[in-house]
């Protein structure tokens, strides 16, 4: 990846606030860059759980994520087993585990997900719609 047209590759900036936005009833993604921006080494998001609320469920995929906690307290699913991370906590769920994520608490939580190489971003439309279909509240 280190052609000319890569090289000249802008900065990308993204003002809070900002981004495509996925609505999931009380769970919401804002992504502030995908595969297309960063020459598909990464894409990044933000991803907001109001409380009580569940995710996706338990499922796997091939690329890497990094979370980090923005807000609140995310229940982390790693392998079948369940940990709280608080704000500022960091993890990187390589490619291949079985991950969940939910919001426990009392207050919104949200976290920051680097996901390893870029491309997740496609998947978000029948990501959205099925997530939209589901009742997440716990």
């Amino acid at each position: 990846m280190s052609s000319a047209a890569e090289e000249r590759r802008k900065p990308t900036i993204v003002q809070a606030g900002e981004g495509r936005t996925y609505h999931m009833g009380p769970l919401q993604a804002v992504f502030k860059a995908d595969g297309g921006e960063t020459g598909e080494r990464m894409s990044v998001s933000e991803w907001w759980l109001e409380p009580k609320t569940a995710g996706p469920g338990v499922h796997a995929h091939d690329d890497e994520h990094m979370f980090y906690v923005l807000e609140g307290v995310l229940s982390l699913c790693l392998d079948g087993d369940w940990i709280d991370l608080a704000r500022g906590a960091y993890v990187i769920i390589p490619g291949g585990t079985p991950h969940d994520f939910q919001n426990r608490g009392d207050v919104r939580a949200g976290f920051m997900a680097v996901n390893v190489p870029g491309g997740f971003e496609g998947a978000m439309a029948g990501i959205e719609a099925d997530l939209r279909a589901r009742d997440l509240k716990l």
